[in-house]
C-alpha cells in the first residue's frame, strides 16, 4: 500500500511539473523565434533595398553597382534559411493532411510527431555534410566583394541546426511520452530497415528511383511529413544507401536550388502582394473588377485567369506569379462565397496554364540549350496560353452555372466609371512592371522592387491607408513563406540531380527515339513522359535534362521545335501542378495558405481541362506556330 502511495504521489509530482517544463520550454521557442525572425525580416528589406538600388544606379545614374547581385545573392541563401526556421517553428511547412486530418485524435497526435522525428532525422542526416560544404566554400572567393564564401554558404549549417533545435523544442513539449517514444521508434526503425538493406539495395539499379522517389516520397507525404522534408529523406535515402556519393553533393544542390537569383523574385513579390492589400490598392481593384464582371456567375474566377496571364512571366517565378495576385482576389473571392480549395486549385492550374507566356524563363531556357530562337518561342507562346484559358474559363462557366446571385446588384455604368478612376492607379500597377522588364529598366528579378516602391507611394500618397504597425508581421510573414516554398524547390532540385546521375535521362531518350508510329506518337509519348518529369522535377531542370536530348529526335520525326517546346511546357506545367508530387501545386497552396487537402478534389477538373487544351494544342501546329 506504501508502494502506491509513492508512485502516486511521484506521479503527482511529475504531471504538476510537466506543465511547467512545457511552459519553461515554450518561453524558450519564443525567445528563439523572435532572435530568428527579427533577422529574417530585416533580411527582406535589406534585399529590396540592394536591388533598387542597383536599378537606380544602372539606369538613372548609368553607374551600375557591379557588387549589388552578387550581395543580394548572398542575403538571398540566409534570408531562404532562416525562412525555412520560422516557417517550422510556426507549422507552415506545406504537408499533406488528408489522410491525417481524417483519423482519430491519437493516431492524429501519433503522426504529428512522427513527422517532426521525420523532419528532425533528415535535418541530422544533413547537419555535418551541410558543414563540411560550408567549410570546402572558405576556400572560394566572391568576385565582386572579395570575401570568403562561406559567409554565404554559412547559411546551410546555420538554418538546419535552428530547424532541428526548433524540432527538439517541439518534441521536448509532447505531453504524451508514450507516443513520443513510439514515433521515435517507428522513424529510427524504417531508417535502420533501409539502412540494414543496403546490400540488397544497390544491385537493384534504376528501379532504386521506383523504391525512394515514388514509395519514400508518397509514404511520407500521405503520412504528414512536410513535403520539403518528404522529398529531402528520399534523396538522402538514394544517395547514402544506392550511391557512393556524397552527401555534400546534395548540399550543393539544394544551394543551387535555393539560391538561383531569379527565385529572389519569390519573397519580393510575396512582401508586394501584402502590401498591396494593406495599402487598399487590392480592395480598389478587386471593388472595379467586381462592379464590371460581380453580376456574372464566376466572375471573379474568370478575373483570376486573365490576370495570371497578364501577369505571367514578370518575374520569371510561377510562385512569385501566383504571390502577385493570390491575395489580390482570394479575399473578395471568398467573401462572395467561393470555396478555399476550389480557389487554390484554380490558381495552381493558371499557373500551369500561363508557362508559356513570355518573357518566360523556361522558353529562355529551351532557347539557350537547344538553339532554338528565343524570339520565335516568344511569339509562339501567346496562343497557347490563350487556348488553356478558354478551357478554364469553360470549366469555371460549367461549375457556377448555378451561382447563386440574387444578392449580387448589377453595377450601374457611373459606380463603373468611379471605381475604375479610383482603382486606375493600382490597376496601372502590373503595366508598370511589364514595362520595366520590356524596356530593360529593370530585371526580371529586380521589376519586383520597382513594384513595391509603386505600392509604397500609392498607398502613402494616394489610397492613404498605411498601417506601419503591419509592417513587421508582413515583413516575417514573406520570410516564413519564402523559405517553405524554397525549400521545397531546394529539395526537388537535389531529386532532379539524382535523377540525372542515375541515367535515366539517356535511357528515356533512347527508348523514345525507336518509337512507331511517327510524329503522333512521339508526341504523346512525350506528353506523357513530360507530365511525369513535371510532377517531379522543377521545368528549368527537366529542360536542361531532357532538351539537348529530345529536341534532334523531334526535328528527326517531322516536328516543328517552337510546336514541340510549346507541347513540352504545357505538359510539364500539368504535371508541376498535380498533386500528390507537384511542387508547384504546394506553393499555390502555401500562397493561398490553404490545406493542400482541401484542393485535391477540385484541381483534377481544372488538370482534365488544361489536358483538353494541350491536346488542342498538339493537334494544330498552327496555335504555336502561325504567326513565326
Amino acid at each position: 500500500m506504501a508502494h502506491v502511495d509513492t508512485t502516486s504521489a511521484v506521479a503527482g509530482e511529475v504531471a504538476s511539473r510537466s506543465p511547467h517544463r512545457r511552459s519553461i520550454l515554450g518561453s524558450i521557442e519564443a525567445a528563439l523565434g523572435v532572435l530568428v525572425e527579427i533577422p529574417a525580416a530585416i533580411l527582406v528589406v535589406a534585399e529590396v533595398v540592394i536591388l533598387f538600388a542597383g536599378v537606380v544606379a544602372r539606369y538613372a545614374l548609368h553607374a551600375p553597382l557591379i557588387w549589388s547581385d552578387e550581395l543580394a545573392s548572398i542575403l538571398f541563401l540566409w534570408l531562404a534559411m532562416l525562412g525555412s526556421a520560422v516557417a517550422f517553428r510556426r507549422g507552415e511547412h506545406m504537408r499533406m493532411t488528408a489522410l491525417v486530418a481524417n483519423a482519430g485524435p491519437a493516431l492524429r497526435a501519433y503522426l504529428d510527431v512522427v513527422a517532426t522525428c521525420a523532419a528532425l532525422a533528415f535535418l541530422l542526416l544533413i547537419a555535418r555534410p551541410a558543414y563540411e560544404y560550408a567549410y570546402e566554400e572558405s576556400f572560394i572567393t566572391t568576385p565582386a566583394l572579395q570575401i570568403s564564401n562561406t559567409w554565404r554558404a554559412a547559411a546551410l549549417p546555420i538554418g538546419i541546426c535552428l530547424m532541428a533545435l526548433f524540432a527538439l523544442l517541439r518534441l521536448a513539449r509532447t505531453g504524451d511520452v508514450r507516443t513520443l517514444l513510439t514515433a521515435m521508434i517507428t522513424v529510427a526503425s524504417v531508417i535502420g530497415l533501409f539502412w540494414f538493406a543496403q546490400p540488397w539495395l544497390r544491385p537493384l539499379g534504376n528501379l532504386n528511383l521506383i523504391i525512394f522517389f515514388v514509395g519514400v516520397v508518397g509514404f511520407c507525404v500521405f503520412a504528414g511529413v512536410p513535403i520539403g522534408f518528404a522529398f529531402g529523406m528520399a534523396i538522402v535515402g538514394y544517395l547514402a544507401l544506392t550511391t557512393r556519393t556524397p552527401l555534400m553533393v546534395l548540399v550543393g544542390r539544394m544551394d543551387d536550388g535555393m539560391s538561383h537569383l531569379i527565385l529572389l523574385s519569390v519573397p519580393l513579390f510575396v512582401f508586394l502582394g501584402l502590401l498591396i492589400e494593406m495599402t487598399g490598392m487590392a480592395r480598389a481593384m478587386v471593388a472595379f473588377l467586381a462592379s464590371l464582371l460581380g453580376h456574372v456567375r464566376g466572375g471573379l474566377h474568370y478575373v483570376l485567369v486573365g490576370a495570371m496571364y497578364l501577369v505571367s512571366g514578370i518575374s520569371g517565378s510561377k510562385a512569385a506569379d501566383m504571390a502577385a495576385v493570390a491575395p489580390v482576389l482570394f479575399p473578395e473571392m471568398k467573401q462572395r462565397g467561393a470555396r478555399s480549395g476550389d480557389l487554390v486549385a484554380l490558381l495552381a492550374a493558371t499557373g500551369a496554364q500561363t508557362e508559356t507566356i513570355p518573357p518566360s524563363l523556361v522558353l529562355i531556357t529551351i532557347g539557350s540549350v537547344t538553339g532554338v530562337s528565343i524570339s520565335a518561342l516568344f511569339t509562339g507562346g501567346l496562343l497557347p496560353g490563350v487556348v488553356l484559358a478558354i478551357t478554364l474559363s469553360a470549366l469555371v462557366w460549367w461549375r457556377y452555372r448555378g451561382e447563386d446571385l440574387s444578392h449580387v446588384q448589377r453595377a450601374k455604368a457611373g459606380e463603373i466609371g468611379r471605381a475604375f478612376v479610383f482603382a486606375l492607379p493600382a490597376l496601372a500597377l502590373p503595366f508598370v512592371i511589364r514595362y520595366a522588364v520590356v524596356e530593360g529598366i529593370a530585371t526580371a528579378t529586380e521589376v519586383s522592387t520597382i513594384g513595391i516602391v509603386y505600392a509604397l507611394v500609392i498607398g502613402l500618397l494616394i489610397y492613404r491607408q498605411f498601417d506601419w504597425r503591419r509592417l513587421l508581421p508582413m515583413l516575417i510573414d514573406t520570410a516564413c513563406l519564402s523559405g517553405a516554398i524554397l525549400l521545397i524547390i531546394g529539395t526537388a532540385t537535389g531529386m532532379a540531380w539524382g535523377l540525372t546521375q542515375s541515367g535515366f535521362s539517356r535511357a528515356l531518350a533512347a527508348s523514345m527515339t525507336g518509337l512507331p508510329g511517327g510524329s503522333a506518337t512521339f508526341i504523346a509519348v512525350s506528353i506523357l513522359a513530360f507530365v511525369i518529369l513535371g510532377s517531379v522535377l522543377e521545368g528549368i531542370p527537366a529542360i536542361v535534362l531532357f532538351g539537348p536530348l529530345l529536341f534532334p529526335i523531334a526535328r528527326a520525326v517531322g516536328v516543328h521545335e517552337v510546336h514541340y517546346a510549346m507541347i513540352i511546357i504545357l505538359a510539364m506545367g500539368i504535371g508541376l501542378f498535380a498533386p500528390p508530387f507537384g511542387v508547384g501545386y504546394y506553393a499555390a497552396c502555401a500562397i493561398g495558405r490553404v490545406d493542400p487537402a482541401e484542393g485535391i478534389r477540385p484541381i483534377w477538373g481544372y488538370l482534365l481541362a488544361l489536358l483538353i487544351g494541350l491536346i488542342i494544342v498538339a493537334i494544330f501546329p498552327w496555335i504555336s506556330i502561325g504567326f513565326l
